[in-house]
């Protein structure tokens, strides 16, 4: 087993980006789901109520992110040096940093809803779950709630069996991708290692209407497929599950075929 792919998404919920390889930090991989967008009342926004967020892709160049659409397309520079901003996602409730005026406009003309764009600030971390995290002190992006997000290759093939259309594992939106001749053989693990980084595999991933989208053309599949699929034979007390939430041991870089061993 080896990873096949990388990818971060440093806004949550758009397009995200692949890599080759990822600085390990104790939150996750580096400018994953750094920033997010809030709604007037400061709650997060995602693909759940606005698929339209799928298309707009992001490139980085230095210090420099670029966002674009099919109609329109921005250069913006994180800071943290903005306003501070009470903002909530999911039960958390922490400060985040607003990044400026124009970004915000530039979203609200995709949303069609007043928004901000903000930035996880390092004064206010933000704890897993301590449930499944094992203790309140690992810190999480503004991710649904674990610092990194794993699946396997042979767990969509068997999905894709099963379904009319095959669906890519974008739909997804992993962080870490596996090559395994084992559909779901993740399940069972508690502890794997990347490279020279152990990884502890905490709790499985509850999947929702994001996998329906398309992340192409933020289009919605009318037949809620492939959760509907997922449905018939990943149901379990705590949802449709699919991949699984994975928190590192310890800082370093994750690459590209690296080999995985399971501990």
């Amino acid at each position: 087993m080896q990873v096949i792919d990388l990818y971060i998404y440093p806004i949550k919920s758009c397009r995200g980006i692949q890599l080759s390889q990822a600085e390990v930090t104790p939150k996750g991989l580096l400018w994953d789901r750094e920033m997010m967008l809030v709604d007037g009342k400061g709650k997060f926004i995602t693909q759940r109520e606005y698929p339209q967020l799928a298309t707009v892709s992001i490139r980085m160049t230095g210090d420099n992110f670029s966002l674009k659409t099919s109609q329109d397309s921005l250069t913006f520079q994180p800071n943290f040096t903005g306003e501070k901003r009470a903002v909530q996602i999911w039960e958390s409730h922490t400060i985040a940093i607003d990044q400026g005026d124009e970004i915000a406009e530039w979203f609200e003309k995709i949303l069609d809803i007043p928004c901000r764009l903000v930035r996880q600030s390092p004064d206010y971390p933000r704890p897993a779950n301590p449930r499944y995290a094992g203790n309140d002190h690992t810190p999480v992006s503004f991710a649904d709630g674990y610092p990194i997000l794993l699946t396997n290759t042979a767990s969509l093939e068997d999905l894709n069996r099963r379904l009319v259309a095959p669906v890519p594992m974008n739909r997804f939106r992993p962080n870490i991708v596996i090559s395994s001749d084992r559909a779901f053989g993740e399940s069972s693990w508690q502890k794997i290692k990347i490279g020279e980084i152990n990884y502890a595999l905490v709790k499985p991933c509850s999947r929702c209407i994001i996998t329906t989208t398309d992340q192409e053309t933020g289009r919605r599949n009318p037949q809620q497929e492939p959760l509907k699929t997922l449905s018939t034979f990943r149901s379990f007390p705590g949802g449709i599950m699919f991949g699984e939430n994975v928190i590192p041991e310890k800082t370093g870089t994750i690459k590209v075929g690296d080999p995985i061993t399971v501990i």
